[in-house]
């Protein structure tokens, strides 16, 4: 992924799912300033955080076909009982996004959460 890629995704994170760079820091277990250097193009995130970077993209992404911009932040905070109480950004940092989908995808079959 290009910098200029990882920049455009931070953008759309932040426009998108109204997250903060310290919300994207939190998850990706790096600093506010390390965020601003990535939103800058000035750096590459390691591997690790590319991965979850794009998990959240895709999350994001998922859920603004249900919610408001102002709304994704606060689903992804939530506690969840279809997530056995967990917050669904504490499982895109631990690479268990796979869960997060699947209770997004129960929206498609119109099961409200």
């Amino acid at each position: 992924m290009s910098a200029g890629a990882v920049a455009r995704m931070i953008e759309d994170l932040e426009r998108r799912g109204g997250l903060k760079g310290s919300d994207i820091a939190n998850v990706t277990d790096t600093s506010k300033a390390t965020v601003s250097r990535w939103r800058a193009g000035a750096i590459k995130p390691q591997p690790r955080n590319e991965l979850i970077l794009a998990d959240l993209a895709y999350v994001v992404n998922r859920l603004s076909e249900f919610y408001a911009d102002d709304e994704i932040r606060l689903w992804l905070y939530a506690r969840h009982p279809q997530l056995n109480g967990e917050r669904a950004l504490d499982l895109i940092h631990e690479r268990r996004a796979l869960e997060v989908l699947n209770v997004i995808n129960r929206l498609d079959s119109e099961v409200y959460l």
